[in-house]
């Protein structure tokens, strides 16, 4: 929960979450006729969602999923909650946007002692990583946004550093960026050089700010701006630019099950976990809570990363994640978590988005038209 912000927690969702967390202990009976729409984020992330809880969900409760992609955000949940016509159930959602929709009301309150324990009856709260824990979102996965590039592009020297993104002296070429301040600010703070421990303390200074947009600044002209995760693939794949930030996962299966020459490069990475949330007022609430109790499992968890490079952000799902189901890899390597990735991992400070995101994409927005 984010500090100085409470909501009271409804009882009809606390009587749910108590049948869930009953149903956590016993099999799930089938429930014939009743569906629900989960939200993500397409792609190849999506297929993982789909094979490793979707479905066994639909087999084991009779409850049948329609999915549906978006590129994050709360614009289509606020004006579903605004004018009551709820057909969103359950969002996948960035941490920042499920602090902030808690706040607004748009999403249900999620008690996370009514979470099933892990396999080996570790309660929720415990099992579930401590820096995921929001009063209205429940953590899935970690992923970063890291950059990459296409080896056939640099037959010699390689980048290897957040700064070698930003060179368009020793590295020419176009870069892909995602539409948004977040991350991008992140990283050309530390390509300018600063400290990861400090990159949050300088983005909350005035001058931080204009040396964040400055660094960006020396690039601008050489930018292809991407929204959907699928994205940066195909432009490296069709040589549109030379190297691009991109969710670690989608260049994972393009590597992994497209042959793709990309390499990634973990300098810098900004490593978050997602959430996923209940749109508030839903008529489906029952099944939506039943859904997020399961596709939160320890092994629902495993079973998507086991075909998509993101974590378990519960203690006992890591250990289930073994080798790739189609290409037979160890997954290990691949985590952004993982020995050597994270060693200049930047954790991603939702608290300083919650509270400067609308400013921040004001600028942002003004500073593309320029």
């Amino acid at each position: 929960m984010r500090e100085g912000v409470a909501r009271p927690f409804s009882a009809v969702a606390h009587g749910l979450l108590g049948v869930v967390a009953l149903l956590a202990g016993a099999p799930l009976l089938p429930v014939a006729g009743q569906s629900i729409t989960v939200v993500s984020w397409g792609g190849s992330y999506a297929r993982a969602v789909n094979e490793g809880a979707n479905i066994p969900f639909t087999e084991a409760t009779g409850i049948r999923i329609g999915m549906e992609a978006y590129n994050g955000g709360l614009a289509q949940i606020r004006a579903q909650v605004e004018i009551g016509n709820i057909h969103w159930d359950v969002v996948d959602l960035e941490i920042a946007d499920a602090v902030r929709g808690c706040d607004e009301g748009l999403l249900e309150p999620i008690d996370i002692d009514d979470l099933p324990p892990g396999p080996d009856g570790t309660p929720a709260a415990d099992d579930f990583v401590a820096e995921g824990r929001t009063e209205c979102g429940v953590s899935n996965l970690y992923w970063s946004t890291v950059y990459a590039y296409n080896e056939e592009n640099f037959p010699g020297e390689k980048p290897v550093t957040m700064a070698d993104f930003f060179d368009l002296e020793r590295f020419p070429g176009r870069r892909g960026m995602r539409r948004v301040p977040q991350a991008n600010l992140e990283f050309a703070l530390i390509a300018d050089g600063v400290p990861l421990d400090e990159v949050y303390a300088t983005l909350r200074t005035p001058t931080g700010l204009d040396r964040a947009f400055a660094r960006l600044e020396t690039i601008k002209d050489e930018v292809v701006w991407w929204e959907a995760g699928a994205q940066p693939p195909q432009m490296l794949a069709d040589r549109e630019v030379v190297m691009s930030t991109a969710y670690n996962g989608r260049i994972f299966n393009a590597q992994i099950l497209e042959n793709q020459p990309f390499a990634i490069v973990w300098d810098g990475q900004l490593l978050d976990v997602g959430q996923l949330g209940i749109v508030a007022g839903t008529p489906r609430l029952e099944e939506a809570l039943r859904y997020v109790a399961f596709s939160t499992s320890a092994e629902s968890l495993a079973r998507i990363a086991r075909r998509i490079s993101y974590s378990p952000a519960r203690r006992s799902g890591m250990p289930l994640v073994t080798t790739h189901v189609v290409a037979g890899i160890d997954m290990a390597p691949h985590m952004p978590p993982g020995a050597g990735n994270a060693d200049r991992a930047l954790r991603y400070d939702w608290a300083f988005w919650v509270d400067n995101q609308d400013e921040l994409n004001e600028r942002f927005s003004n500073w593309l038209a320029r």
